[in-house]
């Protein structure tokens, strides 16, 4: 059929698709045969991305030391 017979009836739809069908299926034959002859079967690992950088630790909101030294402040409820 034409490429660019435009006749939409029915019957023409079904011809047309059914030519369209037969080429794609030829198409994939030819390339199922294409990559098996050059050993195609097997797929290349994919390539390794390089390991991302380790993020800069964020600036601590309080200094090291006072959290290990005892607070200068008094506890809200007294330890009896």
């Amino acid at each position: 059929m034409g490429k660019h017979d435009n006749r939409q009836s029915m019957k023409m739809r079904r011809r047309k698709s059914q030519v369209k069908k037969k080429a794609r299926l030829k198409r994939q034959k030819l390339e199922r045969k294409a990559s098996a002859a050059h050993g195609g079967a097997k797929k290349a690992p994919p390539a390794k991305k390089a390991p991302k950088a380790a993020a800069p630790p964020a600036p601590p909101s309080a200094p090291a030391t006072a959290a290990t030294e005892e607070s200068s402040t008094p506890p809200t409820t007294p330890s009896a």
